[in-house]
């Protein structure tokens, strides 16, 4: 691990949806902040919005409480829905291609456990 890693966004899960965790099936997380659509509030893992401090690009990390993945492929829409929205939707299946335009899609990994008060961080 790199000692000068920058971060890029840093927030932590405040309240878990009913059915966030069904989406495991599918390896997908779902997080997003406080303006989250009534429909959709029960499918995500609800975050604090805070800035982003850079572009989120392949090869950097996102990491969920210590568990590392890195991000193999950003969509186009995920760095404008996670700063005006605070919404990104996270593949663990490691493609290398953005196939939905407000997904990261991080290492084919199990998913990890996230719980109130994960932290999740964006880093290069």
């Amino acid at each position: 691990m790199k000692t000068n890693e920058a971060i890029m966004y840093q927030t932590n899960v405040k309240e878990i949806g009913q059915d966030a965790q069904n989406f495991s099936e599918i390896k997908m997380a779902i997080f997003f902040g406080d303006t989250a659509p009534d429909a959709l509030r029960s499918s995500c893992y609800l975050i604090e919005v805070y800035p982003v401090n850079g572009v989120i690009k392949p090869g950097m990390s996102l990491v969920v409480d210590n568990e590392d993945f890195e991000i193999t492929a950003v969509g186009r829409e995920v760095q404008r829905n996670l700063v005006n929205l605070g919404h990104m939707a996270v593949s663990f299946t490691g493609k290398q291609q953005a196939e939905l335009a407000g997904t990261m899609y991080v290492a084919d990994k199990e998913l990890p456990i996230i719980s109130i008060g994960s932290t999740i961080t964006i880093k290069e």
